[in-house]
């Protein structure tokens, strides 16, 4: 782990550079101990994959006691301290129907196991929320089973449904909004995950848990989920296979 300041009163605390979740347990572990122990100093941390970063009130503590202080919790930082925080799993429903699954049967043939084992395993794991981007509310969750990691869409499709689930890789998110996007749809929850109108925009952040929980057509629809009119093709899709969408 090492401590790198970016400017006067910031600090980026960087990792081994690995997505798992080892890792991201340290980094939990360390974000507790932060804001447990310089709350009254912080003016914001944002963990992430590998890295925390760090904004701190440059009028209450120098640059120097900043780095003293981290360095300090660096050195008592263990991926089995008691002070690891959000251990409550968030439960979110998933209809993996194939209206809305768009990509669960090349995802099954890829993986050379049946679509019912996808969702299984897909559903089975608690997954860890290594950072929030790419849009407002956007959550990464990782690991997916080694069994179900794919790679994103050479081509993104111009539009995936707000709710969409999908994998990339090792990891799997959520759709928050509407927008264009190039992971391997398996499902869509008809849970909205952000409200503008809200301090907290997203239902989700970095270091919760998350459970996805396989829902029923009917169940879908009562919790408020809405089916496509007819179910899009993988030919709907743009040229602008760039960044993580």
């Amino acid at each position: 782990m090492n401590i790198i300041r970016l400017s006067e009163n910031t600090f980026l605390i960087l990792f081994e550079q690995v997505i798992d979740a080892e890792n991201f347990s340290r980094i939990k572990t360390l974000v507790g101990k932060i804001k447990q122990t310089m709350a009254n100093n912080l003016i914001d941390i944002i963990p992430s994959y590998a890295s925390i970063h760090i904004t701190f009130n440059l009028s209450a503590l120098s640059g120097i006691e900043c780095q003293q202080q981290l360095e300090k919790l660096l050195l008592s930082t263990d991926s089995d301290d008691d002070n690891v925080q959000s251990t409550d799993v968030i439960e979110i429903p998933v209809y993996y129907g194939s209206e809305v699954a768009l990509d669960l049967s090349y995802l099954a043939e890829k993986a050379q196991v049946s679509e019912r084992e996808v969702i299984e395993i897909h559903s089975s794991k608690v997954y860890d929320v290594y950072t929030i981007g790419f849009a407002p509310g956007f959550a990464y969750l990782g690991n997916v089973d080694q069994r179900i990691a794919t790679a994103r869409k050479e081509t993104p499709r111009k539009k995936i449904a707000s709710g969409s689930v999908g994998i990339a890789d090792q990891q799997t998110a959520i759709y928050p909004s509407e927008s264009p996007g190039g992971w391997q749809i398996i499902g869509r929850t008809p849970i909205q995950l952000i409200d503008y109108q809200r301090e907290n925009l997203s239902e989700l952040s970095a270091g919760d848990r998350v459970k996805f929980i396989a829902i029923d057509k009917e169940e879908y629809i009562r919790l408020g989920g809405v089916l496509p009119s007819e179910i899009t093709t993988n030919n709907n899709t743009v040229n602008n296979p760039q960044g993580d969408v």
